[in-house]
């Protein structure tokens, strides 16, 4: 028993997201966890926040913004990663994985000390979130998905050149100007090697 009373096993939960593979379906050239994509896209998230606020009059928490992107994808450490292809197979599909999710985010949520969990509602629970956190953590999430797929064809899989098109088409549907800008701004230079990177300093 602790000082306080309170065992909780979240964070346990939490720490198991780096053993979730991402791109099951595909052969993959370099591995991705849901751990290290969730970081990725809570960086990118924040600094669509940001761009947002700067550029084109918005007023968005960035710091709230990258919390709930740190937590977008945590219930897959309860339902694993579903690939896209397969989640929007069907509207029976979908819907049934929706539910699921729903059921997840219930669990993790109830793991928490009581306390915390109005804390943690919205971080866990992704419809609980404002519209305008929701839309830059899509985005993010897309625009780091299309990165990966980027990195997968510079290797030489071309497992993924179908679904970095569709995820492009994707993002330019966004028609979000901050979007527009972390494209033009960041993703080109993502491409590089370290020789690269450090010629255009």
């Amino acid at each position: 028993m602790t000082a306080s009373g309170i065992v909780s096993s979240f964070y346990a939960y939490l720490s198991r997201l780096r053993w979730i593979k991402r791109w099951g379906l595909k052969r993959n050239a370099h591995a991705e966890n849901v751990m290290e994509h969730s970081w990725e896209v809570a960086v990118i998230a924040h600094t669509l926040a940001l761009i947002k606020n700067r550029y084109f009059g918005g007023d968005v928490d960035a710091n709230a913004v990258a919390a709930a992107a740190l937590y977008h994808d945590v219930t897959e450490v309860i339902t694993g990663d579903l690939p896209t292809p397969i989640k929007y197979h069907s509207p029976e599909i979908l819907g049934a994985y929706r539910r699921i999710e729903q059921q997840a985010e219930t669990e993790l949520l109830n793991l928490l000390p009581e306390a915390l969990r109005g804390d943690f509602q919205a971080l866990l629970c992704q419809a609980l979130l404002p519209e305008s956190q929701r839309q830059l953590v899509k985005a993010a999430d897309k625009i780091s998905a299309y990165l990966k797929c980027q990195a997968e064809l510079k290797a030489g899989n071309a497992e993924f050149e179908l679904a970095a098109k569709q995820l492009a088409v994707d993002i330019e549907a966004l028609q979000q100007p901050e979007v527009v800008f972390f494209m033009e701004a960041f993703a080109p230079s993502c491409g590089l090697t370290l020789d690269g990177l450090m010629q255009t300093r």
